[in-house]
């Protein structure tokens, strides 16, 4: 009969020092690594050690100057980060099973969304998921999407499509683009503006990076809008794009979301509505494909679409409430309309 070879097996790494080695690996620093994990740096420099011991293979290379890591280190530190990511994704389904709608939310926001439809969504949160630890980041697309790849951030609202592998968008809504003018401009008032009228007009738009502004150069090239026409470039947000408006530098367009909060301020300023079918954007949220909370986010985004109602919008229908990578993106000039003030 074989004897059992147990007490010649090494001992299994623990979680704390898979994170220890983990962040020394990152930050390449023991008091940084230390302070990024809240972790003391002799109780971080001892979890590597033992690490290293369970293992069996040197980690760390130590000078009195810098720390580097060993070529096993390097390899090994790919496989802990796994390790963790796959620990966490354990844990965030336990709690999902055990209490939907508890703990942390990370909502990542652009901001050409967040100011208009934040009060809807918070107040939604405190209404009806009281438990709901809701955490908010306004950044740039593109931000936003490297977070929720990450981990970093858990559910997107954002306009779409995104076109991202690995992304499942859940449609909220469709809503019209208004061009927003000086009170003088000789299109003011007007319900039934032709997207040609767009070729020639100065444009004002947001700065590099924002999603809103790919949105208005694509429907400025539906309309037929060359290459060499004026466009202004000077704002960082819809705030400043419409003072600058007011001021006489050219017209803009604002999502009908957007509208009342930016334009009542200045009675200098007047606004149009396109003839149908309307350019228009669709917003949604973004979860990674798979999420372990999939069915609290879709719940979720049923129950936005229902505060929403009351908001300048189409709100999607259930046919059309999740979007994968690869379906078929919404046309940019739905032919349905939001209702618009008398």
């Amino acid at each position: 009969m074989a004897q059992s070879n147990q007490g010649n097996r090494p001992k299994q790494p623990s979680l704390s020092q898979l994170r220890a080695f983990t962040a020394v690996a990152e930050h390449l620093h023991f008091r940084d690594a230390a302070a990024a994990i809240g972790m003391s740096q002799p109780a971080l420099s001892g979890a590597v050690s033992a690490l290293e011991e369970a293992l069996g293979v040197q980690l760390i290379e130590r000078t009195t100057r810098k720390v580097l890591l060993s070529p096993a280190g390097e390899r090994l530190a790919v496989r802990a980060r796994v390790v963790l990511e796959a620990v966490g994704e354990l844990m965030e389904e336990a709690e999902a099973v055990r209490a939907p709608f508890t703990g942390v939310l990370r909502l990542g926001v652009i901001p050409t969304v967040a100011p208009y439809l934040l009060p809807a969504v918070l107040r939604l949160v405190h209404d009806r998921y009281p438990e709901l630890d809701l955490q908010v980041h306004e950044e740039q697309t593109s931000s936003l999407l490297e977070g929720l790849a990450a981990g970093r951030l858990d559910l997107l609202l954002l306009a779409v499509p995104l076109g991202v592998p690995q992304v499942t968008e859940l449609p909220l809504f469709d809503e019209d683009f208004v061009l927003v003018m000086e009170r003088s401009h000789w299109l003011g008032g007007r319900a039934d503006i032709p997207r040609e009228a767009l070729r020639e007009l100065p444009l004002l738009l947001l700065d590099e990076g924002h999603c809103l502004r790919d949105q208005a150069l694509d429907i400025c090239r539906e309309a037929g809008r060359t290459e060499g026409a004026p466009v202004t470039t000077t704002a960082a947000g819809l705030s400043t794009l419409v003072q600058l408006v007011a001021g006489g530098l050219g017209v803009t367009l604002l999502p009908r979301t957007a509208v009342t909060v930016e334009t009542a301020r200045n009675d200098a300023l007047t606004t149009g509505y396109f003839a149908d079918p309307a350019p228009s954007r669709r917003v949604a949220l973004g979860m990674r494909t798979g999420a372990a909370r999939q069915g609290e986010f879709e719940e979720f985004a049923a129950a936005l679409r229902e505060a929403m109602r009351a908001l300048p919008v189409r709100v999607a229908t259930p046919r059309t409430s999740l979007t994968r990578y690869g379906d078929r993106p919404a046309a940019s000039g739905a032919t349905g309309r939001a209702a618009r003030p008398e």
